[in-house]
Formats: C-alpha cells, structure tokens, sequence
C-alpha cells in the first residue's frame, strides 16, 4: 500500500538511512515522470489518429497513411532499440488509430444501415485476438498489442451505441446495455492493469441512471436526474470495491480502489445535486403517466397536474441532502484516514470543501450566526476525532 510519509523526519529519527531515502526518492520521481510521460504519449496518439482522419477525409487517404505508420512504427520495435521504442509505439499506434476510427466512421456515414452489425463483431474479434496476442509477445510489445486491444473494444462499443440508438432503447433495457459497457471495460483495463482504462468504466455505470455530464458555451454541467438511486448505486460500488480489495492480490486492489474513488466522486455530486433541489425519488426513471404540458391550455394547469403526479413519490428535501451530505463526507474523510486510503481521503476533503462553500453562500449567506454556530461545531468534531483515533490506534 502506497502511504503519505515524511522521509527527512525518518531520516533525522534514525528509522531510514539516507541511501534509503535516495532510493525511495528515486523511485517516486520515476513514478511521476512515467506516468506524465504516458499521458503525454496517449494523447498525442489519440489526437494525431483523429486528426489526421478528419483532415484527410477520404477512406483510401486514410487507409494508405496509417499502414505507412503502421510498417514504419512496427519496423522500429522489431528492431528492439531501446532509445525509440517510444517513437515506434507512437507511430504503431498513430496507424492502427487511423485504420480502427477511420472504418468506423466510413461505415457509420456512409453504411449506416449495417454499420452495427459489422462494427459489434469486427471490434470483439479484434479485441479478443490482441488480448490473446498480449499474453505471448515480450514486454517492449505490450503497450502496442494492448491499446490495439482497447481499440478494438472501442470499435465494438460503437457498433453498440448505433444499434442501441437504430433501436431507440430507453428504459432498462439502455440500463442493462450500459451495465455491459461498464463491466467489459473494467475487465479490460484489468486485464491489461491499465488503472486509467478501470476509472473509464464509471462513466457507462452511471448512465445506467442517466447520470452524466453536458456542455453549454462556457459550461460544464454534470446532472443527475435520480440523485438518491445514484448515491445508493455508487456508495454500493464503493463498498463492494472495498470488500474485493481486502481480500486479493495487490494487483487488483489497486484497480477497486480507483474504481471506488470514481464512485465516490459521482456519489458527492449526485449528494451535490440533491442537497441543491431535493429529490423525487423514480421521479425520473418510473415517469410513465408524467402529464405533458400540450395536453393542458395554460401552465397553471399543467403545474397543478404535475405537482399531483410527483406527490406520488418520496420527496427528500435539500435541507436532508445537505446534513447527511456533510455527515457522510467527514465520516469518510476520518475513517479513509485511520485507513491511509489516500484517493478515498482527497475526495472526501475536497468535497467538504465544496459542499461547504456551496452551503454557506446558497442557503446561509444573509446569516452570519451559521457560520458561527458552524465553526463552534467542528472544534468539538475535530478534538472527538482525535480522542478516537488515539484510544483506537494510539
């Protein structure tokens, strides 16, 4: 387990040695120039392979460009040179992205009537392939056989999204569809124990629930139509991740432990959204029966049908929202720390931090005693939390 220590403190204590310290150093740099540097080289990959499809704009054009950087990156990391495996890598995958998105788009623009069809197939085969070739080629070939893999799945889940949206699914059917799409790429990033590739799965897991996220000019707006079903659903994850991480390898409690910050994070805004307008609760997901406005001759009317059909279902006000948003965030912050759950810890404080300022400034901004009264109430909460964790671990 990854901790928060202080190496010159160890240092000066005599419990580490300055070699040791070197070392850990070292070692934590190499972690973060690593990872900066793969961010760096997928985006670069992603954004070229896009770019030059849509410059290019014509399928044989595309198709010639990204086998030459295919053969071109392939030649470089056959010969095992160490110094460009990188820029191999890179132009591999440049190639193999423009093959992959540019017959997807072929096919969704101009095949449109049998694009799922050989989009659904043709991406599960090529993912599968690659994830059978990933476990038999030498570790300088992983990188490359592996985003092959995850190229394919995508092309798979895009041959699913246009048969879902030819199909007009709603409901639970979408619900289930969005499961797979979920679990299928949590099982890939765990297969390839790519930790980024696990977080992405969180996306099609809260659509199960319509939650999601749009852009407006200048906005960003994340919104939850079933707040509390979507607090219980990603709070269930989190204790699920939990239970799974304590109880195998390292390997794949790193992977629930990215998944439960992730859920974490779509938790508190879900809390966020509720503690800003209250709940309907299957508002949303049971609105069968909902009145529509063009069935009504004026809005007064409407309103009244409207407030008549919600009052069939359990309304949870902000006010709730907001106390047990503020008592789940520092439980979580306390108990993440006597834990070292440091993902788990950040969330929860930054959040308190959020609905803090959200709070005050929305609902108690013309009244200075909450502030008061609020500050008074975390000195006895802060020295309570000390008490504990010294009785408990001291």
């Amino acid at each position: 387990m990854t901790h928060v220590v202080d190496t010159n403190a160890m240092l000066s204590e005599g419990i580490l040695t300055e070699a040791q310290v070197s070392e850990i150093i070292r070692r934590s740099r190499a972690t973060m120039l690593a990872l900066v540097t793969n961010i760096l080289l997928t985006a670069g990959i992603i954004a070229a392979a896009l770019g030059f499809v849509f410059w290019i704009a014509d399928p044989v054009g595309v198709a010639i460009l990204g086998l030459v950087f295919l053969v071109c990156g392939a030649a470089v990391l056959f010969k095992n040179s160490q110094l460009y495996s990188m820029l191999g890598n890179a132009a591999a995958l440049v190639g193999a992205g423009m093959l992959f998105s540019g017959a997807a788009f072929e096919l969704a623009e101009n095949y449109e009537h049998i694009a799922e069809w050989i989009l659904i197939p043709l991406g599960a085969v090529s993912g599968l392939v690659a994830a059978w070739v990933f476990t038999r080629v030498p570790d300088r070939l992983r990188f490359s056989v592996g985003s092959v893999g995850l190229m394919g799945l995508a092309l798979h889940l895009f041959g699913v999204i246009l048969a879902v949206d030819n199909a007009a699914l709603s409901g639970w059917p979408m619900s289930l569809i969005s499961l797979y799409g979920a679990v299928t790429i949590a099982a890939a990033g765990l297969f390839l124990n790519v930790r980024f590739v696990t977080a992405l799965a969180i996306v099609p897991f809260a659509q199960m629930l319509s939650t999601g996220t749009a852009y407006f000019h200048a906005a960003y707006v994340f919104y939850s139509p079933e707040p509390t079903l979507t607090i219980f659903q990603m709070l269930g994850l989190v204790l699920v991740c939990l239970w799974v991480g304590s109880r195998y390898s390292d390997r794949i409690a790193r992977h629930t432990s990215t998944t439960s910050v992730m859920a974490m994070i779509v938790a508190s805004l879900a809390f966020l959204v509720g503690s800003l307008w209250g709940d309907n609760v299957g508002e949303y997901m049971l609105r069968e029966g909902r009145p529509a406005y063009n069935d009504f001759n004026d809005w007064s009317d409407y309103s009244a049908a409207l407030e008549e059909w919600r009052s069939n279902f359990l309304h949870i006000s902000e006010h709730v929202f907001s106390v047990v948003f503020a008592v789940v965030l520092i439980a979580a912050a306390w108990w993440s720390a006597m834990g070292a759950r440091r993902g788990l810890f950040n969330t929860a404080v930054t959040f308190l931090g959020i609905h803090a300022y959200t709070q005050m400034f929305e609902t108690f901004s013309d009244e200075p005693m909450a502030w008061a009264l609020g500050g008074l109430a975390l000195i006895p909460l802060a020295w309570g939390m000390w008490r504990l964790n010294d009785r408990l671990f001291g």
